[in-house]
């Protein structure tokens, strides 16, 4: 497989653009229907959740050995194309694809210029916070190997989430770190409780149920989410009470929780803390080569034609436009951020 800067073609400008939500948008669409008509901006598909690391031969070891995932793609990628996707001038990445059951992950280094490191005292509930949901059979058997490989707590242990939560009720969760500090979550679900396939035995860590990221305003991220990209709701929850404290490691945490799912691919859940309300914004500042980077791969049917759709709704997009990515299947991608400043890839 070619690197991906030896395939990528400029067909524009500048690519890295913030998504400022013009607030009206929602009720004007809804008066003039294109809220409801316009399917240019629909996610068929949640591909991938990226993570910018320090170290990638450490950082495959640990998601190999410990997670089981498996290395299906290797990749280095520079040139102009590839500063213009990611935002960093003088871009040069190792970008590598792992799989764990019917889901995929992407980890970049970036060989130049290196990032920022994640501060040592991130925190949760702050804005930049995201997570993947790794699913497995034995939460004891998974916590075991976690202890035995060094990862780091992110939880104070394994919680069972109380059964006075009709939603959440019966789940046991636990939040660790990686080799760089990114937050990641192993969750078991009990009969009656996820999708049918998550009660199988076959394996220890069967996959990525979904991906969840901090919100300041739920109903604000659903603006961008559910009205602009129609990812649907797919459940919502209100958790809090001892355990939830434990799990997020927050004191006080009382959290409204969204989930959004396209038809294919992990979900997207939403976290608003609604107490308590000292989670910091994200960074204005912050770049792909940052390790608090993170990019969830969207596939929509048209991103040329979702393009000028954003340039009409949002206040602050300048020049933006699209890199080709593969010249054989004409594939293309836009770099995003949601309101609160989270990277969104979409991709055809």
């Amino acid at each position: 497989m070619k690197p991906l800067a030896r395939r990528a073609r400029v067909i524009g400008r500048v690519i890295v653009v913030s998504l400022s939500i013009v607030g009206s948008y929602a009720s004007s669409a809804a008066r003039d229907g294109t809220a409801t008509s316009d399917r240019r901006l629909t996610v068929a598909a949640v591909e991938t959740v990226g993570m910018t690391v320090s170290d990638m031969e450490r950082a495959v070891r640990f998601y190999t050995t410990v997670l089981s995932f498996q290395k299906v793609s290797d990749v280095e990628c520079s040139g102009r194309e590839y500063e213009l996707l990611t935002g960093v001038f003088g871009a040069r990445a190792r970008v590598v694809g792992l799989r764990l059951g019917n889901e995929a992950i992407e980890l970049t280094e970036f060989l130049a210029p290196k990032g920022r490191p994640i501060p040592a005292d991130l925190r949760a509930n702050d804005h930049v916070f995201q997570h993947v949901a790794i699913i497995v059979s034995d939460m004891e058997a998974a916590y075991a190997r976690l202890r035995a490989a060094g990862a780091a707590h992110a939880s104070t242990g394994p919680q069972l989430l109380p059964a006075w939560n009709p939603n959440a009720g019966g789940i046991s969760a636990f939040y660790f770190r990686d080799p760089d500090g990114h937050f990641l979550e192993i969750l078991h679900f009990p009969p009656g409780k996820g999708q049918d396939r998550w009660q199988r035995a076959d394996a220890l860590f069967l996959g990525i149920d979904h991906t969840a990221i901090v919100v300041d305003d739920t109903d604000r991220s659903l603006g961008f989410y559910r009205d602009q990209l129609h990812l649907a709701i797919a459940g919502t929850s209100e958790n809090y009470d001892v355990e939830q404290e434990h799990l997020n490691n927050v004191f006080g945490a009382r959290l409204r929780i969204t989930s959004l799912r396209a038809a294919e691919g992990p979900g997207i859940e939403l976290l608003e803390y609604l107490a308590p309300r000292t989670g910091r914004a994200a960074p204005v500042d912050l770049q792909s080569n940052d390790l608090a980077h993170w990019q969830t791969t969207l596939r929509v049917a048209d991103p040329e034609a979702a393009l000028d759709l954003l340039r009409t709704r949002l206040l602050s997009l300048v020049s933006p436009s699209l890199v080709q990515l593969n010249a054989e299947t004409s594939r293309h991608a836009l770099l995003v951020r949601d309101p609160d400043g989270h990277g969104m890839r979409l991709v055809r």
